[in-house]
């Protein structure tokens, strides 16, 4: 099991660095010629507009990886939250490379650091599905945001807000079932108020997020609206299912706003991947320090 699973995991990095040399060289085509465009958009950018841009990715992690752990705790584990914060740590580096291999890393660091008090694999797989429900169910809400930039139908919108509250709706009935051990997971949808408390840290990663994307286009000189940041998202999310890896900012923004100019669109991709991964790099070193701080009070109470 552990060598299939580590195939597959090298299958996933070889997909998405693939994929990231595809975009990448997609892009540099789209470029071509307007290099000193591209690199001045990139200088116009302070650097401490930089650093709040990453401080918002870093409060959208904690906030989803406290979801996350509201989530856990309903499923019946008792891990505890410092713990838990460190094992996502890891999901979100791993989330440069693709969102499925994210979800794999963090499942897998949690099990490994707390394999009593966590729940069970399916458990734990099924813990993520109330926050994704969400956060399906909102980008479905703000999809009217997509209808211009990709010449959408009135209509899609409709039938994606339809679906998702169908299928929020369909979770709730089976977090009710307890018929099997996955089950367990959804146990956060089936009280109101767990549910609120899921909803709101959601929200908070979501708007840190959109807020980022608003910063970072006009930063370099993009006139878009909140609403256009809002898309950016939306497109961020869906590309990230797909082995794009790190090239995943600069395909979203250029899909989205592509019209506002090829090398603005493209910095302010760049610069919301760079953002992102110093956000992610900041939980990382927390984690690291707070796992070393943890060693140190271990070793000092060993007798002897």
């Amino acid at each position: 099991m552990a060598g299939r699973s580590g195939k597959r995991t090298a299958r996933s990095v070889a997909l998405a660095i693939a994929g990231a040399l595809a975009v990448s060289g997609v892009l540099a085509w789209a470029l071509a010629g307007k290099r000193d465009e591209f690199s001045s958009a990139l200088s116009t950018a302070p650097i401490w507009l930089l650093l709040l841009a990453a401080a918002l990715q870093l409060t959208a992690l904690v906030s989803r990886s406290e979801a996350w752990h509201t989530c856990v705790t309903a499923a019946g584990g008792t891990v505890s939250r410092r713990r838990l914060h460190s094992a996502a740590s890891l999901g979100n580096l791993a989330s440069v490379v693709n969102s499925h291999l994210a979800t794999a890393a963090r499942i897998a660091a949690l099990r490994r650091s707390a394999p009593v008090d966590a729940p069970k694999v399916p458990a734990l797989i099924a813990a993520e599905v109330p926050i994704v429900g969400v956060e399906v169910l909102l980008a479905a809400g703000a999809s009217f945001t997509l209808v211009g930039p990709l010449d959408l139908p009135w209509w899609v919108p409709v039938i994606a807000i339809a679906l998702a509250a169908a299928a929020v709706a369909s979770l709730r009935r089976l977090a009710g079932a307890r018929r099997r051990e996955c089950w367990r997971g959804l146990a956060a949808l089936r009280t109101v108020r767990t549910g609120r408390v899921v909803v709101g840290l959601v929200l908070v990663a979501v708007f840190a997020q959109i807020l980022r994307n608003w910063l970072m286009l006009h930063a370099v000189g993009v006139d878009a609206s909140v609403f256009d940041a809002t898309a950016v998202l939306i497109a961020m999310v869906t590309l990230s299912q797909l082995p794009f890896g790190p090239s995943v900012g600069a395909a979203a923004v250029v899909l989205i706003l592509g019209t506002n100019g090829v090398a603005l669109t493209a910095a302010a991709g760049l610069l919301l991947t760079v953002t992102g991964i110093v956000g992610a790099l900041c939980f990382a070193f927390w984690a690291l320090l707070d796992r070393a701080q943890l060693v140190r009070r271990a070793t000092a109470a060993r007798p002897g």
